[in-house]
């Protein structure tokens, strides 16, 4: 409790100095949100069919979250993550809220060239819903922990690498074992596929992220995401709103809080309904 209120306190002081320090709007990111990443703060909404023991068939799972930039030095910037993940049984006939996962971080970025280096202390608690609880007779599970985050990523024309991992430095449960290895590559090639008149055009995606858990005996959880990309075509890149139209699959430990301490669970392709960042 005590890292988690000095870490969401430093958040707030960072955040509120360096937005007066700027004295203007705040900057995006200097490291780009990985695709495929499962838990990484965007706004989504998803529905899927799984293949699980222990899962619904079919979930609906929603996020809602961005990382802002709040300061830049040069090479450098200071930012500001944060996300919360819910999956809901759209099986069940009140379409239980499952999971909720809530994210917070300081994101501290380095760029030089083609290659942008992330590192990031980041909180998550994990809580399991009511209504799921009482119909299923799940027990309660205190899911809570800081993390550290490296990340390198590299831009090769349209290609881009990233590798790295993270650090559990206080959890509960106690036997939370704290190590995670994190890659992925994505592919954006810059000519458009589709155009809709002058107000947008989208482009073609493709990303994979993969993420190996030493809590789960080193097993691998592997996301594949494929669609189209729409955006603003007049904004400067990496600016200026952004939606995509996705299709998704994930096969791994469970990704969802609570869910990542059972049994691997295999999702079949899923639709992303509607996914997009707005930065400025």
């Amino acid at each position: 409790m005590h890292a988690r209120s000095v870490l969401l306190a430093l958040a707030l002081t960072l955040g509120t100095a360096a937005a007066a320090a700027q004295g203007s709007a705040p900057v995006r990111p200097l490291f780009r949100a990985p695709l495929a990443d499962p838990k990484e703060p965007q706004f989504f909404a998803t529905y899927l069919w799984e293949r699980s023991p222990r899962l619904a068939p079919r979930l609906g799972a929603v996020g809602f979250g961005q990382t802002i930039g709040l300061l830049r030095v040069e090479h450098w910037q200071l930012a500001i993550a944060a996300g919360v993940f819910s999956q809901f049984d759209m099986s069940s006939r009140t379409a239980d809220l499952m999971n909720t996962d809530y994210l917070v971080g300081l994101p501290v970025t380095y760029q030089r060239g083609a290659v942008t280096t992330r590192f990031r202390l980041y909180h998550q608690s994990s809580h399991l819903g009511d209504e799921y609880m009482a119909h299923t007779q799940a027990h309660r599970v205190d899911l809570t922990f800081e993390a550290a985050e490296l990340l390198v990523s590299g831009d090769v024309g349209a290609w881009r690498l990233y590798g790295g991992g993270e650090y559990v430095l206080a959890h509960s449960p106690r036997d939370l074992k704290p190590a995670v290895l994190h890659g992925g590559v994505e592919f954006r090639p810059p000519a458009a596929v589709a155009r809709f008149g002058r107000f947008a055009t989208g482009r073609f995606v493709a990303a994979l992220d993969g993420k190996s858990f030493q809590d789960r005996g080193w097993q691998p959880g592997w996301s594949v995401v494929s669609g189209l990309e729409i955006a603003d075509p007049q904004a400067v890149p990496g600016s200026g709103w952004r939606w995509s139209l996705l299709l998704k699959a994930y096969t791994g430990p469970g990704v969802a809080g609570v869910g990542g301490r059972v049994r691997p669970v295999r999702r079949r392709p899923a639709g992303n309904l509607a996914r997009g960042t707005v930065t400025s």
